[in-house]
């Protein structure tokens, strides 16, 4: 269920971020909560159009509202709930944030939702459901604490999460490893998926979230290092030309703070 890729509203009922399930021989596992219980409702209601199967587990992808709000519907359904650990403090930390805000956003149709603390998860987990073999992979820091991806080896997809990007530009923020996710991205790519399905937008290939994701982090840390080794301040970063990404949803919001937050961690890190 592909979400929009913009900021979460009440018009879009806070799906902007993507939601998939797995039919497997022994039940539905669902990535992701959803935004508020009313989405996840929803997205159940699509399951059964498909499947008279019960969903058996949940995977957060991280600690994002958008991938945690909606556990309480699927707590309710008695439906185990995982997330990686470091997502789980994030959750834990600033969930009642998230849960506020999202509803201010939705008013009466947050009705339902409450913060649902997933159960943890290590940096692997090998699982088998029925017939499906489900690999969860914490590959490393990325784009938030707690990013998690799972691979299913016998179809060779990936279900990315935020490690991934491509019809939005992706965001920099202040948790984010710009570093680390140059890395943690090489060991996604390890895989040689068939498919990637990111966190936002449609399904795509490893080349296409390559150049839209870790062509756009070692574009910006190389021209920031030239800013900074030329003696450059925060308002030369600013000028690098991003026309590249231009065309990318969310371009005009994120792009200047993208900027402005890697040349501040990596200006940190000069002195």
């Amino acid at each position: 269920a592909i979400g929009a890729t913009e900021a979460p509203s009440r018009q879009n009922l806070g799906h902007n971020n993507n939601l998939s399930f797995i039919v497997t021989s022994a039940g539905v596992v669902v990535v992701n909560g959803g935004d508020n219980a009313y989405l996840a409702a929803a997205l159940h209601a699509a399951i059964r159009r498909i499947t008279t199967a019960p969903v058996i587990a949940v995977f957060n992808e991280n600690g994002q509202g958008h991938a945690f709000l909606g556990n309480a519907y699927w707590a309710d359904q008695g439906v185990p709930i995982f997330a990686h650990r470091d997502a789980l403090a994030e959750v834990e930390a600033h969930g009642e944030v998230a849960l506020q805000q999202m509803r201010e956003r939705m008013g009466e149709l947050a009705a339902g939702t409450r913060v649902v603390v997933p159960q943890p998860l290590g940096d692997f987990e090998r699982r088998v459901y029925g017939d499906t073999v489900i690999e969860v992979y914490r590959f490393g820091a990325a784009h938030s604490p707690g990013d998690i991806s799972l691979w299913l080896p016998q179809e060779r997809i990936v279900i990315a999460g935020d490690i991934a990007f491509h019809e939005r530009l992706l965001g920099i923020f202040p948790d984010s490893d710009v570093f680390g996710w140059i890395e943690s991205f090489d060991e996604l790519a390890a895989l040689e998926p068939k498919v990637v399905i990111p966190g936002h937008g449609s399904p795509t290939d490893i080349e296409t979230v390559r150049y839209y994701t870790q062509g756009y982090l070692r574009y910006l840390q190389e021209q920031i290092e030239i800013v900074l080794d030329e003696g450059g301040e925060l308002n030369d970063a600013y000028a690098i030309d991003q026309s590249a990404y231009s065309h990318l949803d969310t371009f005009e919001e994120l792009a200047q703070k993208n900027v402005g937050r890697l040349y501040r961690q990596m200006e940190m890190e000069l002195f």
